[in-house]
């Protein structure tokens, strides 16, 4: 009898060491996806280029300065090795550089291709803006997944790419969540406030002795006006980013001029408010005569990513400030 009950002790015992070994290799197995065999992973780019994966990857490279601040709210920072000596964004890299704690791979239109090698990515995200390097890097060897977003959507679709490429697509899928409940709002906002006539927006992005460039109905900018409550004045123009002249935008008369801030370059290229409405014959537009220039934050306004619902709020604030509570920067 005595025999009976020890044996039945023993193998209490061993269940209960079985069952909690058990459950103590399911709790560490959920909490480190690495533990399992990590299957490949295969996403299309927006260049339509087609790239597998044999893992998440673990040293990753961004050309982009507009995917770095992505990784970054994906969580994967961590996992980034490299970035362009133009980056800032979550981070000042500069100090990170000077530190050791980050690599620089030149410009975003520059990359170092010594300095890439060295660092030995398994990914590297890029921009068209590489379009001459990425065969080459391709044919090296390393993955390259090229993104270029012209629409707010095709920034969720850019998040959304980013995360099943890192292996974070549930916290993408937050994120977009996210930014489109926060733009839906801005948007409602506007909606109940019935405005019979929507403003009409120039956004310069560069001026030099060369013309005038300002964003198309292919870039992103132009989505942002357009949700913002805005009409950009040269929606009608396909490309991303077009050369005018003053004629053309004295002739198109907008009702808002949305400026951005220095760009890193210390003056600003346009110089000032004042020197803005002192050029020739824009003193006959509306968004002149009215006072109705204002400057737009370059650091938040300067790629498209995390931080567009900022974006469509900075420009709605400037077209609405009685609905924002704000002041727009004259």
């Amino acid at each position: 009898m005595k025999d009976m009950q020890k044996n039945i002790i023993i193998v209490t015992v061993v269940i209960i060491v079985v069952v909690l070994a058990a459950l103590t290799y399911g709790y560490y197995s959920a909490s480190n996806p690495a533990s399992h065999k990590q299957e490949s992973i295969t996403v299309v780019d927006d260049q339509g280029y087609q790239t597998t994966l044999t893992g998440i990857p673990q040293r990753i490279v961004s050309l982009a300065p507009s995917v770095t601040p992505i990784l970054f709210e994906l969580g994967v920072g961590d996992k980034v090795v490299g970035v362009t000596k133009y980056d800032d964004y979550p981070y000042n890299f500069s100090a990170w550089f000077e530190a050791g704690n980050m690599t620089c791979v030149g410009g975003f239109s520059t990359p170092n291709m010594e300095a890439i090698a060295s660092l030995n990515p398994d990914l590297i995200f890029s921009t068209n803006i590489n379009d001459a390097s990425i065969p080459n890097m391709r044919e090296l060897g390393y993955k390259v997944i090229v993104v270029g977003p012209t629409s707010i959507e095709g920034i969720y679709r850019t998040i959304a790419l980013i995360g099943k490429a890192t292996g974070t697509e549930d916290r993408a899928t937050q994120i977009v969540q996210t930014l489109n409940s926060q733009i839906s709002d801005i948007e409602a906002r506007i909606a109940a406030a019935n405005i019979t006539q929507k403003p009409t927006v120039y956004y310069e992005v560069w001026c030099d002795a060369s013309g005038i460039m300002s964003a198309g109905s292919g870039s992103w900018i132009n989505d942002v006006i357009s949700r913002a409550g805005g009409i950009n004045i040269f929606a009608n123009e396909s490309q991303e980013y077009l050369t005018t002249s003053s004629e053309v935008i004295v002739q198109r008369n907008p009702s808002v001029i949305l400026l951005p801030t220095n760009m890193g370059t210390g003056t600003p290229f346009y110089g000032s408010v004042e020197d803005v409405k002192a050029r020739p014959g824009w003193s006959a537009i509306d968004a002149v005569k009215n006072n109705r220039i204002y400057i737009i934050d370059q650091d938040l306004f300067n790629e498209p990513g995390c931080r567009v619902a900022d974006q469509v709020r900075a420009v709605a604030a400037s077209l609405y400030p009685q609905l924002f509570n704000s002041t727009p920067n004259p």
